[in-house]
């Protein structure tokens, strides 16, 4: 069953006698607004990471300059053409030396400080304990449809997930695990492989399968929060579902036979109710409107995936960082 945990913050040494090494991942692409108000954010963390590597992917901005100007950090620097969100995940990885390994993204931002010492405290708890992932909270300008996503696939309610979750659960046993903020065990990382396969989306979601599918665990802790949000336009929406069911097909055999369906539904009713309670009409209408691109772009995704109309050319795995 589901196991609710309370996750306090941890008593964490300031001079980390512990011996625990942290190491932060963030993938960036032209980032120049995003990047140094988020390493600062990362340097005044109650725990603070032994290092931060940037992996850039030829920006266009200041993004690589920028970080340049900070002497803990460390910059990778790859052709835009070999991005590839779970083999360069995995090749700065294994260039790391954490212990534990948080990768995010460049916009996501720490709602406190305290935000690391809270991602990794799961892992005192349990080694079995493989992943742990933040709760992410609505930006301040998301639209009243987008909160109420957030809220939903987000809870308040921190809890750690088995493979014995999968009846109850369902998809959602690995739903939220996102390298948006996500914190990996580095030995189990390896043990399992890692992101051992190239994908244009969804490198987080299929390797927490594959961690429950092995006898692991993944803790969402709730308490460590980040803020990130989504503003896609429809034609965004339907390509960005067209690559997750482009993946989720083609890797269909790590996630236990269970459906992503059922659940989208789920969230569909809870927001359209929401929606109709505070008389969002037009955030109705045009949530409607998403969940048909949403809908399509998956659907068109699986079949182009059977039919086998491989992406070459025609998309590329430029995509959210």
């Amino acid at each position: 069953m589901e196991n609710n945990i309370n996750t306090r913050s941890a008593i964490w040494p300031e001079d980390n006698t512990f011996g625990i090494k942290i190491s932060i991942i963030i993938p960036t692409l032209n980032a120049e607004k995003d990047i140094a108000p988020l390493i600062e954010a990362l340097r005044t963390q109650t725990v603070k990471p032994d290092e931060i590597i940037i992996v850039d992917s030829e920006s266009d901005d200041r993004t690589a300059e920028i970080v340049a100007g900070y002497g803990d950090a460390i910059l990778i620097r790859i052709k835009r053409k070999d991005f590839n969100h779970a083999l360069t995940r995995d090749m700065a990885l294994r260039r790391s030396t954490g212990d534990y390994v948080i990768f995010m993204t460049q916009d996501a931002v720490p709602s406190k400080n305290t935000l690391i010492e809270r991602l990794i405290y799961p892992f005192t708890l349990d080694e079995k304990i493989a992943i742990s992932t933040a709760r992410q909270l609505p930006r301040k300008n998301a639209s009243f449809s987008e909160s109420l996503i957030r809220n939903y696939s987000y809870p308040s309610i921190s809890s750690i997930r088995s493979v014995l979750d999968i009846p109850k659960l369902g998809i959602r046993t690995f739903f939220n695990v996102s390298d948006c903020c996500c914190a990996y065990r580095r030995d189990i990382f390896l043990e399992l492989g890692g992101f051992d396969f190239p994908v244009t989306t969804d490198e987080d979601f299929l390797f927490a399968a594959r961690v429950i599918n092995s006898g692991y665990k993944i803790s969402y802790t709730a308490d460590a929060e980040v803020i990130h949000s989504h503003s896609f336009t429809l034609k965004q929406q339907y390509r960005r579902n067209f690559l997750i069911g482009y993946e989720l097909e083609k890797h269909k055999d790590i996630l236990s036979g269970v459906s992503q369906e059922k659940e989208g539904m789920k969230m569909v009713k809870y927001v359209s109710l929401e929606l109709l309670k505070h008389g969002r009409i037009f955030s109705f209408v045009r949530f409607g409107f998403d969940c048909m691109a949403r809908l399509i772009g998956n659907k068109m995704g699986k079949r182009a995936y059977r039919k086998d109309k491989y992406m070459n050319g025609e998309l590329s795995t430029k995509s959210e960082r």
